[in-house]
Formats: structure tokens, sequence, C-alpha cells
């Protein structure tokens, strides 16, 4: 993050705003998906269902933190890229649903600019 002002916030990186942007793009998909599959005639396991939910929590609580600039971030946004990861490979059990496989989709491209965010940050 590049320093502005003595005492201001830091600026937000590039890659940081591209990060909370695919963090919370991913939030709405997952939220998305987790109500698509209540409706389902046949639900997903519970192992789908987990993994989209705690993807769902992961990548908001991640977007906050770097909006507000936590010290954390870094670390935060590495496991953030972990869960997306396992996110979009349990929704890849579903490879005929649609909505599944956008869920994938927005996994995985949070995962990849959370990798990107953190090495960025290093």
């Amino acid at each position: 993050m590049e320093q502005s002002a003595a005492g201001a916030v830091p600026a937000m990186s590039r890659e940081m705003q591209e990060c909370i942007e695919a963090c919370m793009a991913c939030h709405n998909m997952c939220e998305e998906t987790m109500s698509a599959c209540m409706q389902m005639a046949s639900a997903p396991s519970m192992q789908v269902m987990r993994a989209v939910m705690d993807c769902s929590e992961m990548t908001r609580m991640c977007a906050d933190m770097m909006m507000r600039r936590s010290p954390m971030t870094a670390d935060i946004a590495e496991l953030c890229a972990k869960i997306c990861g396992m996110c979009a490979q349990a929704c890849m059990a579903m490879p005929d649903d649609p909505v599944m496989m956008r869920c994938a989709e927005a996994c995985r491209r949070c995962a990849q600019m959370c990798r990107a965010m953190t090495a960025a940050a290093m």
C-alpha cells in the first residue's frame, strides 16, 4: 500500500481494489447459490452447502478487512483464496447446474485476486 499524508489512511492499491471487487462478487454469487440450492429438487450435499456458506462469510470478511486496512489483510486474503478454492471444487460436484458453475467461476476469480493482492503486499 502506498502511504499518503502523515497520519492519513494509506492509499488503496489497484490489486486491493480488484480483490475487494472480486470478494464482493463472490460473496454475492455464494448468497445467490445458497438461495438456489434451497429451491432445488435434489439438494446439494451438506459438504457443498458448507463450502458455499464458508466462502460467502470469508469473502465478505476479507473485503471488510481490506476496506478498513487491517494489518491482517494479507493473512486473511491467503485464507480467503484457500476457502474460495475449496468452494469452487465443491461446486464442480454439480457440473450440470449453471448456478453452481457460475459460483465456481466467481470463487476461482476471487482466489486468483486474493493471491495477486497478497503477492503485491509482500
